[in-house]
This record gives structure tokens, sequence and C-alpha cells, in this order.
């Protein structure tokens, strides 16, 4: 079958790379249209109970992560000119479109009692701008008399003040949203100019936009580095600039195709996705450094380019194509997760890594038979002096050492069993982020003044409608509310109990001390103020806007929302259930309401653990694949063995890495260890494979086709090895913590794999493989895999003339 491929594809290559080109054309066309997103709700399942329950808290009451907070801590806000500013910048961004509402201490209302009509109106504390320091100093003691905003939008403790904008979700979802990002930021920016003071940003959209921007910049950034870094190392190994150019071209069709992929799948472009075309350029070039090695090896045997390649593409053919299908089994277990974000990275990936094997098999042959055969000095990499001899010092130690080796190899899984022992599962909503990033410094200021930013919601069903009028149940409401505030982790909380303690305050004349719930005595008249304010315009937006953001429309539900400093996962577990959900049982036990957490925070910490069990699910899926590869191509049990041993080895070392470098288990890093085990089955495949023919052509000598197998296989396994390493070492230069692990544990790991599949694997062959039966099965379809090639004539089934009449159609067909 590869035979007639090959020929196919010398007889037809004109055609088939306008073929590529046309597709590359479309899919260029359709990857303009790509979009970004950063939605953290993506990690966990549709389907999951707390997730469904988000939704339909989202449907009561609405967004809980749209809200946009600048914060500012300088005691000349209160100047009469940096005020007036201020009240002029919240006006300014309040009509930006895709803003929704603006708070700030500028636009507070302040609710008063009506006497004559019986009811609560509400009217802006600063209707005009203050004319006078006098003025400004004033209405600011009537702000500071109003227990609602303290803790909400003016830091009791430190005086820090913020101003909250509320995001349209129709721009936060769409291409629209950096726009309306930039303005913000730009008018916010001039204010800080013309005051001199600082401002601070964070929310959860200012967080989306912040790593969507990063995202899509270091997308560009990598792609273009890793097509410079695997460039400058094809250089270094093959002497020859078109060694260089036409793998370039194939990994740069195969990024281009997939953008286009992710926008006709339906997708956008996150944390994962984003990754997904350097990796692609760093996997991809191994194809061509398989294929144009072993065609300079054929070359230089045959002295045909024709026949050189196409023995190329017969006999390496189904290995590389099985070699990728290893690779793909890193990513495409993803695909079988119904986590979103995963379920995206991996279909994507999986698509792409085929498709890179198909456009090198076309591209790479199509024009390395046109150009000039390569030279003797472009063959000289062959030889390599340097990788000759490490080749033999690997040689000598599994033939006269290998006692040696299963000790190294024990000491190693011990110690990195002490590594294991030490990881740490944790991640933070902004921790890809590095440290000094202006996100996490603006975070740490929310954070000592505000208490955080993050939100975290819990709602309240009293299962009766109207059952939030009862006192007693509001009573109880307040009391885990009371809770809440002395947990030094959380913000002051916001309910349709403080709504109510701020009338009663206001019906005291706004005396701070009646900041409370009303009694059974003032319940019912201040509930009668509240119905008839709905009368006044002021009160009626005031009225109904609260209570459809904090009580659904029958009263029986309500929202507690609060915001929660950025403590980490493992954290926020304990807290929720060793302090919280224990409170908060105790509390409502025996009440006949119902109170549950929920809210981003929340789904984001359920992703957090969820997304971990599934990769480890995923892991032994991949395991359980490889292995199945490696049944069907060698049609024995024994050598799945031999496959799977190795690369566990390597999988477990390169977690112990993570232990003694403090790497935390988090799921950026977890997927790391499900591609590796794709990626490193390909040496031991290729080892394999080339083992198993020179048992056939030794005379099932184990340690003449060990010896064998290592002299030759182990040269492009170094290859590749060697582009797959410095490929990956790039991402050691991201911002994000995560892409930055992957890169550093990518490394170790192809580093970790020459020690596993080039000492280790032939160690085992040679202690374990006694050559019994040592013919290969007729049915294995490893069976035609040949890597030295060893038949000089097999051209009675690689025709010459065939190689001819194709070169010869191909000229007529061009004319």
């Amino acid at each position: 079958m590869w035979e007639q491929l090959a020929l196919f594809i010398i007889r037809f290559r004109l055609s088939l790379v306008a073929i590529l080109a046309a597709i590359t054309v479309f899919m260029a066309y359709k990857a303009k249209d790509v979009e970004m997103t950063y939605d953290f709700a993506q990690v966990v399942s549709e389907k999951d109970p707390d997730m469904l329950y988000f939704r339909q808290f989202k449907r009561t009451f609405g967004e809980d992560g749209n809200v946009l907070v600048v914060g500012l801590q300088d005691s000349s806000i209160y100047k009469l000119g940096n005020f007036n500013e201020f009240r002029q910048l919240t006006d300014t961004l309040a009509k930006i479109e895709g803003v929704n509402g603006v708070l700030s201490v500028s636009k507070l209302l302040n609710i008063t009692k009506d006497t004559a009509n019986n009811s609560f109106k509400a009217a802006p504390i600063f209707k005009n701008p203050p004319r006078s320091q006098k003025e400004l100093d004033s209405l600011m003691r009537v702000v500071n008399r109003v227990e609602f905003y303290k803790g909400q939008l003016i830091s009791p403790n430190t005086g820090a003040t913020l101003l909250a904008l509320t995001m349209d979700s129709k721009y936060l979802n769409s291409s629209k949203r950096q726009a309306v990002m930039n303005k913000i930021l730009g008018f916010s920016g001039q204010f800080e100019k013309k005051t001199g003071i600082k401002l601070h940003y964070a929310g959860l959209p200012y967080v989306r936009s912040t790593m969507t921007s990063k995202v899509a910049g270091e997308m560009k950034f990598f792609t273009i580095l890793a097509m410079i870094v695997t460039g400058i190392t094809l250089l270094a190994f093959f002497r020859t600039w078109s060694a260089v150019v036409f793998p370039l071209i194939v990994v740069g069709i195969t990024v281009v195709w997939c953008i286009g992929s992710i926008v006709l799948l339906g997708f956008k472009i996150n944390l994962l996705t984003g990754l997904i075309p350097s990796i692609i350029i760093v996997i991809g070039i191994p194809n061509c450094t398989y294929l144009l090695s072993r065609y300079h090896y054929d070359y230089r045997k045959s002295g045909n380019q024709m026949l050189a390649m196409t023995r190329v593409m017969r006999k390496i053919g189904l290995v590389t194509l099985m070699n990728n299908t290893t690779t793909a089994v890193g990513f495409i277990v993803f695909a079988f997760t119904d986590i979103a974000i995963l379920y995206q990275f991996g279909l994507v990936a999986t698509i792409n890594i085929f498709a890179a094997f198909i456009i090198s098999f076309i591209l790479i042959p199509a024009a390395f038979t046109y150009l000039p055969p390569p030279t003797a000095k472009q063959l000289e990499h062959l030889d390599a002096a340097p990788l000759t001899k490490l080749l033999e010092f690997f040689d000598h130690l599994v033939l006269d050492r290998r006692g040696t080796v299963y000790i190294a190899a024990l000491v190693l899984v011990a110690g990195a069993a002490i590594g294991i022992s030490r990881i740490e599962s944790v991640s933070y909503m902004v921790d890809d982020l590095p440290k000094k990033s202006s996100v996490n410094s603006d975070l740490t200021f929310f954070e000592s003044h505000f208490n955080g930013v993050m939100p975290l919601e819990f709602e309240v069903d009293t299962h009766k409608k109207r059952g939030l009028l009862k006192l007693k149940n509001l009573e109880k409401i307040d009391q885990f509310e009371k809770y809440l505030r002395t947990q030094p982790e959380l913000s002051p909380p916001v309910s349709l109990v403080t709504f109510l303690k701020a009338t009663t305050q206001a019906f005291y004349n706004g005396d701070p001390k009646f900041f409370r719930l009303p009694d059974n005595s003032e319940k019912n008249f201040i509930l009668s103020a509240l119905a008839n304010s709905k009368g006044n315009a002021t009160g009626a937006g005031m009225n109904s806007k609260l209570l459809r953001s904090f009580a659904d429309s029958t009263g029986q539900k309500a929202r507690i929302s609060l915001k929660i400093a950025d403590i980490g996962s493992q954290n926020l577990d304990t807290l929720m259930n060793t302090k919280i959900i224990p409170e908060m049982n105790r509390i409502f036990k025996g009440t006949g309401m119902d109170i549950r957490p929920t809210g981003t925070t929340i789904i984001f910490t359920k992703g957090n653990e969820y997304v971990i069990h599934t990769l480890r699910d995923s892991l032994f899926m991949a395991f359980g694949l490889v292995g199945l590869v490696v049944l069907l191509l060698f049609r024995s049990f024994k050598t799945v063995l031999f496959a799977l041993i190795p690369n566990a080895v390597t999988l477990i070392l390169t977690a112990g890495i993570m232990g003694y470098f403090n790497i935390a288990l988090k799921p950026s890093t977890a997927l790391i260890f499900v591609i590796a085990l794709g990626i490193d089955g390909d040496n031991s495949i290729h080892l394999l494979a080339k083992f198993r023919q020179e048992m056939v052509l030794n005379g099932n000598r184990v340690r003449e086709a060990v010896s064998v197998t290592l002299s030759e296989a182990g040269t492009s396994m170094i290859y590749t090895s060697i582009v797959l390493f410095v490929g990956f070492s790039i991402f050691a230069f991201s911002e994000f913590g995560g892409t930055k692990a992957l890169g550093m544990l990518m490394s170790a790991s192809l580093l970790i794999t020459n020690f596993s599949n080039l000492i280790l694997l032939p160690s085992l062959l040679v202690t374990f493989e006694h050559g019994k039966g040592g013919d290969m099965d007729t049915n294995a379809l490893i069976r035609h895999y040949d890597e030295s090639y060893h038949e000089e004539d097999d051209d009675i089934d690689l025709n010459l003339k065939n190689m001819q009449k194709a070169a010869e159609y191909e000229g007529d067909y061009t004319i």
C-alpha cells in the first residue's frame, strides 16, 4: 500500500500541492474571523450539578462576574479639583457603549424618609458638582454616615475608594470586549495624568481582557519564535537552507489550518488552544526531520532522488503515521472529556497533528524531488562523530552495564517518589500570571483594602412565596451575614437584608446606630413605606432594581453577594468546608430554608478539582491507547510492556521534578503528563520497530539486533528529541505560569525519555527478549519497517522504471 501511495504522491505531486494551496487559502480566509476568550466556567462540565445550579442562579439574579472595579487610595481625591475630575471620569465611563452602569462616591444615592407620603425616596448625594471645598467636605460627611457603603465603595480602615462598572455581558463575551476595555483604560489613564492619582484595576472583566490580550500576544510570539528556533536547529543538522525553508513552510501551512479549523469548529482561542499553533510547529518538524534524514541516507545508497524518496515513504510511512498517532493520543483523550476547554484543545490538536503529517508527506517529497540532490557536504550529518560516540556509550551501557542501568533507574524512581510526595494541588484564579504583573499587584491592592474582588454568592430558598418578608427568616440571613463579616478573606456581604438595614437607618433620619433589621413594631410600617415608594420615580428605580438583583420575583429566594480574596483553591476549599458551610448548616438547620454557595469562584474551585481528576483518567486512557497502538503494530503483549515501562519511568521522573521545584499540580500542569506520554511513546515505537526488523535480519540474535538498532535508529531519535527539546524550551519564556511549566516539564521529559528509550528499553530487550519465536508475526503491521534499509536490490519492488515513468507522466501532465 505504501509503495502505491508513494508512487501516487510522486506522480501527482503538482496537483496535490495545488490542492494543499487551495485548502490553505480557504483556511486563511476563515482564520481572519478567529476570536479570543477567557472563561473560567469552561473548566466544568455543562452537565455538572454545580454548573447547572450556577446557570439557574444567573438566570434568576443576573451575572456575578461582570463588575470591573477601579480603585485608588489617595487623600487628594477629596480635594475639590481632583474630586470633580473623578466625578467627570465616572460620568464619562457611564456613557461608554457596553457599560450598563457605574457606581462611585460621586454617584451615591441617599435614602430618606418621606413622612408626608409615608414612603422612602432616594436622591443623589452629589446632585451637582461641589463648588467649594467646604461644600465637598459637608457632602462627604453625609456619605460617611451611610453604613450601606462602608466596605463596599469606601474602606472604613484605610479610606481607599473604588469605582464599580457593571459590564454588558453581550460585550464581555464578544470581540467588542477589548474595544470597551481600551476606552475604559484610556479615559482612566487621562484621569491619572491630570490628577497624578494612581488607579488600580480588578474584577473578572479586567482579568479576562488582560488574559485574552496576553494569550493573543503570546500565540503570535511563540509561533514566530518556534519557527526561528526550529529553523536554526534544522540548519545546524542538515547544513542546507532547503532543509530549513520547506519544513517551515509545512508547519506554517499547518498553523494556518490550525487557526482556520478553530473557526470552522465554532471555537475561540483560549489559554490552551492558543498554545496549539506553536505546539504544532514543534511536533510537526520531526515529521520533516524523519523524512529528510532518511532521504539523505537512502540517496547516499542509491544515488537516485526518486528512488530514495519513494523508499523513504514506503519504509517509514507507516511508522511515522503511528508515531503521529501516538502523539495524537496525548491530545485525543481530552476530546473524550465533557470539559469544554479540554475538549476543544484535544480535538483541534488531534486534527492538526494528522494534518501536519499529511502536509509533510506531500510537500517534502514534492519539493525535494524537484530540487537538486543533496551534496556530499550536506550528507556529512549522517556521520556526526559526537553523536556516534554517544550512541556507542549507550551501547556499552546496554550490553555490559545493565545492572548499573537498573540500579540507576530504581534510585531515580525512588528519588522521584520523594519529590512526588511534595507536590501540592493548588491553583489561583490569576496564578498563570507572574507575581510582578500589574494584575497581581492590583489584586493585592484590593485584597488589602477591600478583602478581594472575586465573586462569591449564596442563594437562600425559603420554599414559600413571600417567605423573605418573614422577620424570622430575615434574622437567620442576618445571623449568617454577621458570621461572614468575621472572616478576613471576605468583603462585607450585600443582600436584601443589607438593603432593609439601610431603610431602617433612613427611617431614623440616617442615624448609623439604626443600621439594622426592623423589629416587629417597625417592620410593617417600613415595608408599607417601601411599597409606597414604587410610586416615586427615584424610589421605584432604586427599589425594583435592587430587589431584582437580590430577591426573585416571588419573594421566595434571596441572594447574598460578597467578594473574596484570591486565596487559592486549597485555602478556599478549607475555608468553605471547615468554617463557612458548617456554620451555615448550623444557622439554617430546622428553619425550613435551604442555602447553597455558588458563583464564579466556587465554579473555578470545582473546575480545578474536576480537571485534575479528569486528567488522571485521561492519563490511564492514554496508556491504554498507546498500548493498543503498539499491540496493533507488533501483535505482541510482551512488546506492549516493553513500550509502556520506559514511558512510565519518564512520567514518574517528570512528576518528581515537579515536586522538587515546587511546581503545583493544577489543570495547566496536570495535562503535561498526558501530552508527554503521547510524544515519548513515539521513541518507543521507533526503537521497537527497528529492533524487530533487526531480529529478523540478524537471525534472532538479540545483542546484535540491539547494537544495530541503537546505532541506526538512535540517530533519528536523538535528532527528534533535540528538535522537540529546543522547541518546547521556548515556552519557558512565557508570562503564564502554566505555559512556563509546560515548557520546563516537557523539556525535562524529552531529556529523560532518551535515558528511558535509548538505555532502559534496550536493556530490558537484552534481558528479557531471548529471540524465541523471533520471526515477526506475519500479521503484524510493522513487518515491512526497516530503518536502515539493507535491501540494496529492492529495485525489484520499487522499480526504477516505475519512478522514471512517474516522472515522465508528471512531465506530460504538467504540459
